[in-house]
């Protein structure tokens, strides 16, 4: 009997699992995101993850300790910001963080990877190159 009900309760995760639900922009904002454009008198933040592991699991980012949104599989955000130094963190079981020292004119790259946790999903920050970042942003789609 004990092992039905583990095999139920395993089984009904699954299918109510499914994937994480987060605002998702328009098509012509996700489209214009995925120019990379930057300001010249700005900086720009893009943080992608582009993979399906931890699919079921949000994970929110914060730039200067401001909410900027959450993070889902295959998902992207991007932030305009002052030049200047910015902390970015990803809200995991632990809290990833990345310093960056954003330039007037540049674009900045963020890979959210995720990981494996004791109790949830964990999350590391790496900056990553034009190529590499552009690659991983045109595999995601545009969150609000």
């Amino acid at each position: 009997m004990r092992k039905y009900i583990v095999a139920l309760f395993a089984t009904t995760a699954l299918l109510l699992g499914g994937c994480a639900s987060v605002p998702m922009a328009s098509l012509e904002q996700d489209t214009a995101a995925k120019t990379f454009q930057p300001d010249s008198a700005k900086s720009k933040i893009y943080v992608y993850r582009n993979e399906n592991f931890g699919a079921a699991i949000k994970m929110p980012v914060l730039i200067n300790d401001k909410l900027v949104g959450d993070t889902a599989a295959k998902t992207f955000l991007v932030e305009e910001v002052e030049p200047g130094k910015h902390m970015i963190v990803s809200k995991t079981e632990n809290d990833a963080m990345l310093e960056i020292q954003a330039e007037a004119g540049q674009i900045y790259y963020v890979w959210q990877e995720v990981k494996m946790g004791a109790f949830s999903a964990r999350s590391k920050l790496h900056l990553v190159d034009e190529a590499k970042g552009q690659a991983g942003v045109k595999q995601c789609k545009l969150i609000k």
